[in-house]
């Protein structure tokens, strides 16, 4: 299996800002204030990579260094890794005890987690990973997931959250991302359309897809990747496809004003 790869709104009019609550104005100030900042050298810190196989299941899970480096973000990816733990754990049990009630064969559960660094800028951390699952069935499945890590605000952010809107996000960025699935999806078909069924080829909301954010700099995201699983553009057969599509001025109008220092067009 392929491991792939990616503030608050200040009030108009008559209402009062409470003093524990910047201003969009000073939200923005702030992060454009940490966008151009040194970066503070850290004492080095290791990543962590679990790994776990028994009669029951097979569990990896593993994040960076620099991830580790955050500690609340390492609190965060920590307690996530004991929950996915315990949830397998329960999964196969239950399975195991029913192979042997029904009197078939129990092939262990597994479940995998690779987080890896999209782009590391002074005030984001991005990251995304493949989520790999067995659970019995015909074959393995996966799905993408991806985190923003805000360092002024010290906390877990979607990347859809940095954007007005999923729609002005998804308007943004549809017309490039339809073009580029449907150049790679006549590469994988050898210029056949989607078969049978004609839900594979038609475009689909990048939006509802992983979205991911990069940077060709190291100095702002410039780019944005979207990670689409199997079935949602195709067949399982066809695997996933990664899409990539620049920054452009449009994207940057659809940026809430506050994290537009992030970005630049490309």
């Amino acid at each position: 299996m392929r491991l792939v790869l990616m503030g608050a709104v200040l009030a108009l009019g008559a209402c009062s800002v409470k003093e524990d609550e910047p201003t969009a104005a000073a939200s923005e100030s702030a992060y454009a204030a940490q966008s151009t900042a040194a970066v503070v050298t850290q004492a080095p810190v290791a990543a962590r990579d679990v790994h776990e196989q028994n009669e029951l299941y097979q569990f990896d899970y593993s994040y960076p260094a620099s991830a580790g480096a955050i500690p609340a973000l390492k609190a965060l990816l920590d307690a996530e890794l004991e929950k996915a733990r315990g949830e397998l754990k329960v999964e196969a049990t239950e399975g195991q005890n029913l192979a042997k009630k029904n009197g078939f064969p129990f092939n262990p559960y597994s479940y995998s987690v690779e987080w890896k660094v999209v782009t590391d800028l002074p005030a984001w951390l991005s990251m995304s990973t493949l989520i790999g699952t067995f659970s019995g069935g015909a074959h393995p499945n996966y799905v993408f997931d991806a985190m923003l890590w805000d360092r002024v605000a010290g906390q877990r952010r979607a990347p859809a959250d940095l954007f007005v809107s999923k729609a002005a996000l998804s308007e943004a960025i549809r017309a490039p991302f339809c073009k580029e699935l449907d150049r790679q999806r006549a590469k994988k078909r050898g210029g056949q359309d989607g078969g049978q069924i004609e839900e594979f080829s038609k475009c689909i909301d990048p939006v509802e897809e992983t979205v991911i954010l990069g940077s060709s700099t190291g100095k702002a995201f410039d780019r944005i990747g979207i990670l689409v699983a199997p079935y949602s553009a195709g067949p399982y057969a066809e695997g996933d496809y990664e899409v990539t599509v620049p920054v452009t001025p449009k994207v940057l109008a659809a940026v809430k004003p506050q994290f537009k220092p992030a970005f630049v067009a490309q």
